[in-house]
């Protein structure tokens, strides 16, 4: 117990700071594709700006309006960020995770299904109509997606004929799911890119439209716990497109590519616009989800005429 402790606080500690540097080379990547600089000032090249913002964050005072619910205005945040950390267990690090059991898999949908009520809590809990309206639409595009996400799971799990993390990178180690399935993992890209409301998808914090979203009444310590969810939650995502896609993260290589697949997630956001939020849906019932369900039966197929 006392291991397990220690190996989780030193891998949260290190995907937290990791999640810091991240920011930072967003900021640094959308400043030259917009012909800027970026940060540059704190630290050398900048570096040092994402602690300065913590900071700052952490040192705000927390402002709240007669209306809200200050119970869950104050944990909902917390909890956001408390569930992204509560998958990084059953991720498997070189064939090995913390808490690794048969049915890995079945316990991330049950993780990342609960992060739409905490979302949708954060909107409410405000009680104010704009950050209610971002948050509704925000669990509309959540769910919308889980639904062809899970699919796509569903279907790796049947091409490695296991629920486990370990199974399915061992069950690539003559050849990566990714070739003969390039189809899938598009669509597992976009669906990670609409799951975690990022570009161009960000209907929920469009701020042209909605202020900024279902956080707009959240400030400081509370809108730092939100951002730090966002950004953990797609540095997992980029690990469970490795160990799905591209085998385990054994390799130098392997680690090379897990980075091009964070970068890639930061770089659509400098080159597309956003959505219309009717092509947003279309694109989930009408493209994503008939082609999820059509794909399965047929790998199964395929894998039966391989027996």
């Amino acid at each position: 117990m006392i291991t397990f402790s220690l190996n989780y606080l030193i891998i949260i500690i290190s995907i937290l700071i990791s999640v810091a540097f991240y920011t930072i080379l967003e900021r640094k990547i959308l400043g030259y594709i917009q012909i800027r600089k970026g940060p540059n000032k704190v630290g050398f090249m900048g570096i040092l700006q994402p602690f300065s913002d913590a900071l700052k964050l952490f040192n705000k005072n927390l402002l709240t309006s007669e209306t809200m619910n200050y119970t869950l205005s104050y944990m909902t945040p917390a909890f956001s960020l408390f569930i992204s950390m509560l998958l990084i267990p059953i991720i498997s690090f070189n064939n090995y995770s913390l808490y690794d059991n048969k049915h890995n898999i079945l316990m991330f949908f049950i993780l990342s299904s609960l992060s739409v009520y905490f979302i949708l809590l954060i909107g409410w809990s405000a009680n104010s109509k704009y950050s209610h309206l971002g948050s509704i639409r925000s669990v509309a595009q959540m769910i919308s997606y889980e639904v062809s996400f899970f699919l796509i799971i569903l279907f790796i799990s049947i091409m490695a004929l296991s629920y486990s993390f370990h199974e399915i990178t061992y069950s690539q180690s003559l050849l990566p799911f990714l070739w003969g399935n390039l189809i899938m993992f598009f669509m597992w890209i976009i669906t990670c890119l609409a799951e975690t409301n990022r570009s161009p998808f960000d209907f929920a914090e469009g701020e042209s439209e909605l202020v900024s979203g279902f956080n707009v009444e959240y400030m400081g310590g509370w809108f730092a716990l939100i951002f730090l969810a966002e950004y953990m939650s797609m540095i997992i995502l980029s690990m469970m497109t490795m160990l799905m896609f591209l085998s385990n993260m054994m390799s130098i290589n392997s680690w090379i590519l897990l980075i091009m697949i964070t970068i890639t997630l930061l770089w659509v956001r400098g080159t597309y616009p956003r959505f219309r939020y009717d092509m947003l849906m279309k694109l989930s019932w009408k493209i994503f989800l008939p082609m999820s369900i059509f794909i399965i039966p047929l790998s199964m197929n395929i894998m039966y005429m391989n027996m």
